[in-house]
């Protein structure tokens, strides 16, 4: 399904919510999408948001259910990845095991935050309301989980007994946790860092700070990436391209003017077919600067990819706004703009 037949327009997007039924009662004004950043826990580098309810909508999948088959669920994740909607998922590749075996999966989540960090990494899953935490429990327990003392407690598991259940699943669902007041499944290759996961989410322990800012106005995306500065600047820095695109990308920069470094960075696919980057700066200043020597590098060619940047999207706006620079990308059709997070190091990790 080409990214093209993307739904258009907040309306249709309000309309599609409303009949998905998939929002769900937060305790603040917040989007899913910010709550679920701002509940991730303390010390995260890089989070991937996948809104599983609205992916299925577009993609004209909200008939599926936990009663739906591998296959129906295999077809569907097929679709999202060839609209560049499912790369952000920790849980692709596990996705039909989880719908046969385990009681949730892709097919009836509302939507998933990946968080990693220096300590670990979790999958935080929102399951809708319907679904009864006590079945998953049963599922757990029938697997071979060692059931907690304390029902919000941490599922054991390990790695030899994922490896016996299937050898499709990801290590990060080695340990599991239960949420019962926010409709919560949280997994982790680390029992120790899923408890200090739950404990974000239930305010007992440090959550996620400094990335409030590229979130808080990007409404309901269907998937987003969501780096800190220092992540960025380290995993997309140009130094792991070749010396002729290092060379190409200094000329650039010194053609574009003055680029500063940014403390945190999200790129979004948003319901309309746009991609929306968002970059802080420290400060307006450094904003206004950036919104134009980023929009420049944004129209030119794309060292360490080939070709330029307008072979795979348009740059359509760029506001600055305090210390906050949105850009808007209209991609061409069949390109995949988030899932190839090396879309132009020389414009999105410029430290």
């Amino acid at each position: 399904m080409p990214r093209r037949a993307w739904i258009v327009g907040a309306v249709a997007l309000a309309l599609i919510v409303a009949a998905g039924g998939y929002l769900w009662s937060r305790h603040d004004d917040r989007t899913s999408f910010a709550w679920a950043v701002g509940h991730a826990p303390g010390g995260v580098q890089r989070l991937s948001w996948t809104d599983w309810a609205a992916v299925r909508e577009h993609e004209h999948a909200a008939g599926l259910s936990q009663r739906s088959s591998a296959d129906q669920l295999r077809a569907f994740l097929d679709h999202a990845y060839d609209d560049d909607l499912s790369s952000t998922s920790a849980l692709v590749t596990s996705a039909p095991v989880l719908q046969e075996r385990f009681g949730f999966s892709p097919a009836i989540a509302d939507w998933e935050l990946y968080s990693q960090s220096d300590q670990g990494a979790v999958v935080m899953l929102h399951l809708p309301s319907t679904v009864d935490l006590d079945d998953v429990a049963d599922h757990l327990r029938d697997l071979g989980y060692t059931e907690p003392g304390e029902a919000d407690g941490v599922w054991q598991g390990g790695e030899d007994l994922v490896a016996r259940i299937s050898p499709s699943l990801t290590g990060e669902l080695q340990y599991v946790a239960l949420d019962t007041t926010d409709s919560l499944v949280l997994t982790s290759d680390s029992a120790a860092f899923l408890g200090v996961a739950m404990d974000a989410v239930r305010g007992h322990g440090a959550r996620a700070s400094g990335l409030g800012v590229v979130v808080d106005d990007a409404g309901e995306p269907l998937s987003s990436a969501v780096y800190s500065g220092d992540y960025a600047c380290s995993a997309l820095a140009m130094a792991h391209a070749g010396p002729a695109d290092q060379a190409q990308a200094r000329r650039l920069l010194a053609a574009a003017g003055e680029v500063n470094p940014y403390s945190a960075f999200a790129m979004s696919d948003e319901p309309d077919g746009t991609v929306r980057v968002a970059f802080e700066f420290d400060g307006d200043g450094a904003a206004r600067t950036n919104a134009d020597t980023r929009a420049t590098l944004a129209r030119g060619p794309a060292p360490g990819q080939g070709g330029t940047f307008e072979e795979r999207f348009r740059v359509t706006s760029v506001t600055a706004s305090g210390s906050l620079v949105v850009m808007r990308l209209a991609p061409r059709p069949e390109a995949s703009v988030l899932s190839d997070l090396s879309t132009g190091p020389v414009l999105f990790a410029t430290c």
